[in-house]
């Protein structure tokens, strides 16, 4: 049985713990509040993108659109996101077995070494990665923490002119997809080759625009911007529900360490108490034996 002074120690050990994950829950609220308002300011963007390139699919081709092309994968490439530091449950790990997870799925699981490129968004997927010897490729940390729309644009440029080359047939993007503060889904998503949307899709109506230039000119023009803001979109999600994850497991820690203090005391009272007792039977015990 511990001492009084033990667990007297324990009790200020746990509230000086109970107060830094008080303040990390608070500031992790406080950031996730901004990615909220960056994803909130993206989407009528995203969704008006979306539209408009919904319009123009419908319309007759005469050639179909380069990074639209299917073709058999023998060359995959993923980008994975997690986040720099922990503290945030199950948020990376949940990443790298999802990564692990789908490398060794059916449709992958005869590709080589050779014949995927893994990029690491995040320095903890990559240690997980690395831990399970799997090769990759460490992206910037710095963008997996402060999402920047110009270097996602580069790297969407750069995956795009590896795709049209041939040297990738298939752009699979993993991410936790932000769906509310207490709910974030793991996804798997295709990026490229881009699957063009479908023509009720479009809020534009049946409206019959002159486009100048051509209807493929046009697309072939949108497209990459909409690749790109995807990109940029799964980075800014990924960012809002790492810090979703860390305010819910912060919260979480902080109700354990109230219940433990709680519990510490009780402990602490009924000590005190008993041993208070014990001296007030010694002293009747010596009063009746003078």
């Amino acid at each position: 049985m511990a001492s009084l002074k033990e667990i007297k120690e324990r009790i200020a050990s746990v509230r000086s713990t109970r107060k830094i994950t008080s303040a990390m829950k608070m500031v992790a609220a406080a950031k996730l509040h901004r990615a909220q308002r960056e994803i909130g300011a993206l989407v009528p963007y995203a969704d008006e993108l979306q539209s408009i390139v919904a319009h123009l699919a419908s319309g007759e081709q005469s050639e179909p659109i380069a990074l639209a092309q299917v073709r058999e994968v023998s060359h995959l490439t993923v980008v994975g996101f997690a986040s720099n530091t922990t503290f945030c449950g199950a948020f990376n790990n949940n990443v790298g077995r999802k990564v692990v997870e789908m490398l060794g799925s059916e449709e992958y699981a005869e590709l080589g070494p050779d014949s995927r490129h893994i990029l690491s968004m995040g320095r903890q997927l990559s240690v997980d990665l690395t831990r399970q010897k799997i090769e990759h490729e460490c992206g910037d940390e710095h963008l997996a923490e402060k999402p920047n729309y110009l270097a996602y644009r580069t790297m969407a440029d750069g995956l795009m002119k590896s795709y049209a080359e041939g040297h990738t047939d298939r752009v699979v993007v993993v991410y936790h997809k932000f769906i509310s503060p207490g709910v974030q889904r793991l996804v798997c998503e295709k990026l490229l080759p881009i699957e063009l949307p479908k023509a009720e899709e479009s809020r534009l109506g049946e409206v019959e625009y002159i486009l100048e230039p051509s209807r493929k000119e046009l697309i072939e023009s949108i497209v990459p911007r909409q690749v790109a803001l995807k990109l940029f979109t799964a980075a800014l999600s990924s960012v809002a529900s790492e810090h979703a994850a860390r305010m819910i497991a912060m919260q979480a820690a902080t109700d354990n360490a109230d219940e433990l203090a709680a519990s510490l005391s009780l402990e602490y009272n009924k000590q005190r108490q008993q041993a208070i007792t014990t001296e007030l039977l010694d002293m009747m015990g010596g009063k009746r034996e003078s």
